[in-house]
């Protein structure tokens, strides 16, 4: 009888197995969204008028850079949870040189910005809004300087759909919510109010103060600005300078000219710390990405003033470890992602920062395959470690940790800080950590047959927005991803000139020296964690681009936030409803705190170039109003 029962056990067994990967495959297979197919070009970004002013560039005759140039210049017009005052990122794949170069327009703190002037403030870190929140803008300088450098089409022609818009276009309900949410923040500011609550009335408090859906949302300030650059262009190209050397032209009046001045003025009347010397020395960094390699295939990312080597460190971890053979969001699966991410998050917390000034990060050792191997070996593989820290690096790039005993005493839950007033004083912040993870930004995608790709991740100047003067440019908010205590992370305290560690994080993966892949998605630091799985869902699972931007993600919240009060919360993981009940009671045993949401990831936008067929092709998650067209 014992063999008859192992035989009908082992035969149930290996039914439901069956059932459970069929089911599985069925659900990756069906998708909310068509798979966008193209030959010519392709568009994809976080709006539908967007990716349209993508596509009239592309129909200009632009490349894959004028049309990214344009859609970033239509995402900042719409509010897309970002402004012209906010920051850019991107990496382009050049054809001419078959490299991958970076692009960093990320604002800088102002003079003025240091530790001990937020601690009078009585501040744990930067605030999360107005005028002491903003870096200088970066958006304007990155789009230029990539469209100078890379480019085919002028500043105008490139304009010309955000112009549009800006003359008014009819406002999404997305933006409209954040208006109304926000009004109490929005109506402290004058210039901010008369943007978006058009129909505040002091009388009647309770009336709809902002846009309403469909109505058409005019910024004029904000088209007179536009308008400045392209008639310096105009300028400039008339008396014989050429299209580089104009648009650069239009450059130098937004950083050094009237549009600055009127910045400054407006940051500092509202209690800011610009100055005209931050913005004219600020500078776009045309750079070289960092790389790894998994499996033969070589991914770029941005260098740790993002998050982007997050994605190589735990690639490098996992290389090694059977994925595939554990099976698709299985027990072992979700453990050992979520345990390389947190290796590698607890060395984002710590080490990163802005590569242009001291102390230099220790990318080398960070990126090393050496490295990785010894962080593996830290995975327990039947139980989820909450005390897992930064590893040391150093070693591994031939040189000693300056920071050790810092490392050694450091914490996944932030220190108490305290400013110079009274200890029991609390900041208050806006966003809570759930917020945080999911809070949006935008995310741009574009390629072409000559073969230029783009990924871009550019985000800022969100509702609600400090509006510059009569510029009609929201500033920034990114200065609260600084911290004032360097037990947090010495290579991230704030001071003037600059640049915060950021979230934001475009990806370029090639393989046999040429583009697989642009993707990116909108987020915090949930960013680097949607990628992460979308990366493995199509090298290790074989699933289609818009399969792999729809697959159901889980998330960790181990990882300190890069906004608010910058909490952790070791052993918290987000599961979607499709991941069964065993797997969640496995985890719970191993020492997960598991909660099933609705909702675990943002929408991922991507392009797969095809090679064989001289296609492309495009996925855009489910979770939003991302959009793509294509011909």
């Amino acid at each position: 009888m014992i063999p008859i029962y192992r035989s009908v056990i082992a035969t149930v067994t290996y039914a439901v197995c069956i059932t459970l990967l069929v089911a599985a495959t069925a659900q990756a297979q069906s998708t909310v969204r068509p798979k966008l197919y193209g030959k010519h070009w392709m568009a994809l970004t976080g709006k539908p008028l967007a990716a349209t002013a993508g596509a009239l560039t592309f129909s200009r005759g632009g490349n894959a850079v004028d049309a990214a140039c344009a859609m970033l210049a239509a995402a900042s017009t719409m509010w897309d949870t970002l402004s012209w005052g906010g920051e850019t990122q991107a990496l382009i794949y050049n054809p001419n040189t078959r490299k991958v170069i970076g692009i960093n327009a990320l604002g800088v703190a102002p003079t003025g910005a240091t530790v001990d002037f937020f601690r009078e403030q009585n501040m744990v870190y930067p605030p999360e809004y107005g005028p002491l929140a903003a870096v200088t803008p970066g958006t304007p300088g990155g789009l230029m300087v990539m469209l100078a450098e890379y480019g085919k089409l002028s500043l105008a022609e490139v304009l010309a759909p955000a112009m549009q818009m800006a003359e008014g276009y009819p406002i999404e309900e997305a933006s409209i919510v954040e208006m109304d949410e926000n009004r109490d923040v929005i109506a402290e500011w004058p210039e901010s109010k008369r943007l978006f609550l058009p129909h505040l009335d002091v009388n009647n408090p309770d009336r709809w103060a902002a846009p309403r859906p469909g109505e058409i949302f005019r910024q004029p300030d904000l088209l007179a600005t536009l308008r400045k650059l392209i008639d310096t262009e105009a300028k400039a190209l008339a008396s014989g300078k050429d299209r580089k050397a104009a648009i650069y032209a239009a450059y130098d009046r937004f950083y050094r000219g009237d549009i600055a001045e009127e910045i400054v003025r407006s940051n500092r009347e509202g209690g800011g710390l610009f100055t005209m010397a931050d913005l004219d020395n600020w500078q776009v960094h045309i750079e070289e990405p960092v790389t790894t390699n998994y499996k033969g295939i070589d991914v770029y990312k941005l260098g740790t003033w993002a998050q982007g080597p997050v994605l190589l460190q735990a690639l490098n971890i996992l290389e090694k470890v059977d994925l595939r053979g554990m099976g698709y969001n299985s027990v072992r699966y979700i453990h050992w992602l979520y345990q390389a991410m947190n290796l590698a998050f607890a060395d984002r917390d710590f080490y990163y920062g802005d590569t242009y000034f001291p102390p230099q990060e220790p990318i080398a050792g960070l990126l090393s395959k050496d490295y990785a191997a010894q962080r593996r070996l830290l995975i327990n593989e039947k139980k989820n470690r909450t005390d897992l820290k930064p590893g040391d690096p150093y070693p591994f790039q031939g040189e000693e940790n300056p920071f050790e005993d810092l490392r050694k005493a450091w914490t996944p839950i932030p220190p108490v800080v305290v400013g110079k007033g009274d200890s029991s004083t609390q900041q208050a912040f806006m966003l809570d950590q759930d917020e945080a993870f999911l809070a949006g930004t935008t995310s741009i995608q574009a390629a072409d047959a000559e073969g230029w790709v783009v990924s871009m991740t550019p985000s800022g100047g969100w509702i609600p927005a400090y509006i510059a003067g009569n510029t009609g440019i929201g500033l920034s908010q990114r200065m609260q991803s600084f911290v004032l205590d360097e037990r947090l992370n010495p290579y991230n305290v704030v001071q003037p000139g600059q640049r915060p560690r950021v979230t934001l994080t475009p990806s370029i993966a090639m393989i046999n020296g040429r583009p697989l892949m642009a993707f990116s998605v909108q987020g915090g630091d949930i960013q680097e964690q949607n990628l992460l799985q979308f990366f493995l869902n199509i090298v290790e699972f074989r699933m289609d681009v818009q399969q792999a931007a729809e697959a159901a993600n889980f998330t960790s919240h181990q990882m300190q936030t890069s906004f608010g009060d910058h909490n952790a919360e070791p052993g918290r993981i987000e599961l979607m409803p499709s991941v069964d009940p065993y797997t969640q009671a496995q985890l719970k045993m191993m020492g997960y705190s598991v909660e099933v949401v609705d909702r675990t990831y943002n929408p991922i936008t991507a392009i797969i170039i095809n090679h064989r067929e001289g296609s492309m092709e495009g996925g855009v998650g489910d979770t939003g109003d991302d959009y793509g067209i294509a011909w």
